[in-house]
């Protein structure tokens, strides 16, 4: 099978590693693509939210899956322009996009199909703003109805900036906070069957602690050691068959990849928000720990096969992912600084422990891998426990030199330290 993913960053290179590994896959594709993903495929220049272009590319290259990884080509209407063309590809339309495009999109889909979610007003003005602000009180949950780059959403408890905030976005979701731990859970659907994949949670904030603005996500881990073990089929029953047979009765049927980010909360489970897409960075953990071949999963759901699918095969083991940010993220992040460590990574770590790039480039004058954006890479480790695999992230992470970067040290730390104590002092890593 031949492959071309669309996508530049940690989320595509880590599509590209699972692929690569996938026996199935004779030749593998990316554009535009980023210093990492050039050792594992083939890159190539495209605009990715030029449909035709896209198109074009993928028949030139005669490929038998495209998968679109990032959510702005899926909202521009690039997997449409690929379905024309008779090209199979995993990523929804256009319009069922909009259950990340739009926020008060979601929201409708939401109601209509008895999923439970917070509730929220949808406002234009400053006075519907200030009603709904006054209306549920701090702490304010305030959302860019648009896309935003996973930036659009700001949660706090000063009244000031929550309203410069709404005002800042023209059309807004003002919503009641919910309280609770937050998971991402993803799933695979061809518009009707609906195969979860496995739970992981995300780090937003840029610093320890859960300090500092919110980020694209800063870490990830997976399994969940704490979660009710029903949790899944629970979301499966009560969000992501509801919201996809919903879709479906409207005439807008999703395939590809649906991302519920939740909430478990005092209440039960609430969904925060939809995403049309592999999240990023969990998207690197999850992928870690799936056993079963990639592209005959994703290839499936772009054609309608799903339900003929073998159940998923998982490792038993944990993943954690650490994200090395460049200097000043999320704010104006410097860009264009050499990036050291690397083959150390790979000669030291690997395969347990590998670099997924982001935001970098390889410098043609000096040969140099250089970062070339916020979050620059995804350091991913797997080990039988979460302690296992924290420690050899870490580890790899040392390795890595990036002159004024950042990364949080506590990712996956309190679940990890939970799950030692569950499993007693007898319990060893392996």
């Amino acid at each position: 099978m031949k492959v071309l993913v669309i996508g530049s960053g940690a989320r595509e290179h880590a599509l590209c590693r699972a692929l690569s590994l996938d026996p199935d896959v004779s030749a593998l594709h990316c554009a535009p693509g980023n210093a990492g993903i050039a050792e594992v495929a083939e890159l190539h220049t495209v605009d990715a939210l030029d449909g035709a272009a896209v198109a074009e590319l993928a028949a030139s290259l005669e490929a038998e899956l495209v998968v679109v990884g990032p959510e702005a080509p899926l909202v521009a209407g690039v997997a449409d322009a690929l379905r024309a063309r008779g090209i199979p590809v995993f990523g929804p339309s256009a319009e069922a996009a909009q259950l990340e495009g739009s926020k008060a999109f979601a929201k409708d889909v939401m109601a209509a199909a008895g999923v439970p979610t917070a509730r929220a007003y949808v406002c234009t003005n400053e006075a519907e703003i200030d009603e709904a602000l006054d209306a549920f009180g701090a702490p304010y949950v305030v959302k860019d109805d648009g896309l935003a780059a996973g930036k659009g959403v700001v949660v706090t408890s000063d009244l000031a900036a929550a309203r410069e905030h709404a005002l800042a976005c023209g059309r807004v979701v003002i919503e009641e906070y919910l309280d609770g731990p937050e998971v991402s859970l993803f799933a695979v659907t061809d518009g009707e069957t609906v195969i979860p994949l496995q739970p992981a949670q995300d780090f937003k904030r840029a610093y320890d602690g859960d300090e500092g603005p919110n980020t694209g996500g800063m870490g990830a881990y997976s399994p969940l050691p704490w979660a009710d073990p029903k949790l899944v089929d629970e979301v499966l029953a009560t969000v992501l068959q509801p919201t996809v047979d919903e879709l479906r009765r409207r005439g807008t049927p999703f395939a590809g990849l649906l991302y519920a980010g939740l909430a478990i909360t005092s209440r039960g489970v609430r969904v925060i928000e939809f995403n049309a897409r592999f999240g990023d960075p969990e998207t690197q953990v999850v992928l870690a720990r799936l056993k079963t071949p990639l592209a005959g999963v994703l290839l499936a759901a772009a054609t309608g096969r799903l339900d003929s699918l073998a159940p998923l095969r998982w490792s038993d083991g944990a993943a954690v992912t650490v994200v090395i940010a460049s200097h000043n993220y999320p704010d104006t992040p410097r860009t264009g600084d050499a990036i050291t460590g690397l083959d150390e990574v790979a000669e030291q770590d690997g395969p347990k422990a590998y670099v997924l790039h982001a935001g970098t480039k390889r410098d043609v004058a000096s040969g140099d891998v250089v970062s070339a954006g916020g979050r620059v890479l995804s350091v991913t480790a797997t080990g039988s426990d979460l302690a296992k695999a924290r420690e050899r992230v870490y580890q790899a992470v040392t390795r890595i030199g990036l002159d004024g970067s950042h990364h949080r040290s506590d990712i996956a730390a309190k679940a990890a330290a939970e799950a030692a104590v569950e499993a007693g002092p007898g319990a060893a890593s392996a």
